[in-house]
């Protein structure tokens, strides 16, 4: 099959064009994803551990979900962004870890050509909107610590609004564009797609075109997307620790100190694997350490967010007990 394809790619110009074309209609019936289960040692007990996360990352952030929007205690800015973080890590889970499971269970682990064109956009959104939305968090936790007096003001309901209008579009369009040029190539080599999902740089190994610049140049739009944002959220958490040492009151210095560390427990996770991904060159991780990553982020970071957020949060959890209280008394009514 290999010799073949890659005939394919030293044909004359006129014939290999033609014969691209034929690949290409064929191709489009689909991509066959070599998921992380296939090379799996034990594939139905990891099956059955991503299937508890996915139900746990479901139920964990519903229920963040169901608090901040029923009760009138969290809407503030701080509880209306992490609202947002729960919707995105759902979608995140949902866009690839029931694929993933379902296909597993049928023995097929095909994608149709649209299909993975639609699962690397959402993909590329959900994860530029959260790198985004975590960015938005810390200076909502600088705000509120280092300008208390000011914080109804630079944080009012429009500004935050404005952040996930920023957030969605901006990813949006990244996603648009890396999607629409990376799925433009012919592919000639194989239909196996060596990852548990569509993305940029296993699909391009399938590529029958040079695509080294459009490798670095995804390469340094990676770096100028994260590089900042990672910046700014060290910067705006390194003045929050300043603040936090000034402090005269004990009470407000345990309070920062309590909501802090979770924000920059998962603003860790992900920026960690996100900068292992797409920042760290390809020769230095293999496919497998990359499907393990993907299931880290794709499945077990939303897992891990609301319970970070709620454990060590009381509020969320009173609001949580108030919700559900009134929920199971309106039931018995």
């Amino acid at each position: 099959m290999r010799t073949t394809s890659h005939r394919f790619c030293v044909i004359p110009d006129n014939q290999r064009s033609h014969r691209m074309k034929l690949w290409n209609s064929t191709l489009r019936s689909g991509f066959i994803l070599m998921g992380i289960l296939n090379d799996s040692g034990s594939p139905e007990l990891l099956c059955a551990t991503i299937a508890v996360l996915y139900m746990l990352a479901l139920t964990s952030n519903g229920l963040l979900l169901l608090a901040i929007t029923m009760d009138g205690h969290l809407h503030v800015p701080m509880y209306f962004l992490l609202s947002l973080l729960s919707l995105m890590d759902l979608l995140f889970a949902s866009t690839v870890t029931p694929k993933t499971l379902v296909d597993y269970l049928r023995g097929e682990n095909t994608i149709s050509f649209g299909g993975c064109a639609f699962q690397m956009f959402m993909v590329l959104t959900l994860g530029g909107a959260e790198d985004l939305l975590l960015t938005f968090m810390a200076y909502d936790r600088y705000v509120a610590i280092c300008h208390p007096l000011h914080y109804m003001v630079l944080m009012r309901l429009r500004i935050c609004w404005l952040m996930v209008a920023t957030s969605w579009i901006l990813a949006s369009l990244n996603a648009l564009i890396h999607t629409s040029y990376t799925m433009h190539f012919p592919f000639c080599l194989s239909q196996e797609v060596s990852h548990l999902l569509c993305k940029i740089p296993p699909l391009l190994k399938l590529a029958c075109a040079d695509t080294s610049r459009y490798k670095l140049m995804v390469y340094v739009m990676g770096v100028t997307f994260l590089m900042p944002l990672l910046a700014a959220v060290l910067a705006s958490y390194t003045f929050v620790l300043v603040a936090v040492l000034h402090m005269s009151s004990g009470e407000g210095r345990q309070k920062a100190l309590v909501t802090c560390p979770s924000h920059l427990t998962v603003i860790g996770m992900y920026y960690g694997a996100a900068m292992f991904m797409y920042i760290l060159p390809s020769f230095y991780h293999s496919s497998q350490q990359d499907n393990i990553l993907s299931v880290f982020y794709t499945t077990i970071t939303p897992t891990l967010n609301p319970l970070i957020y709620s454990l060590r949060n009381k509020e969320v959890m009173g609001a949580l007990h108030r919700v559900l209280g009134r929920c199971i008394f309106a039931q018995r009514l």
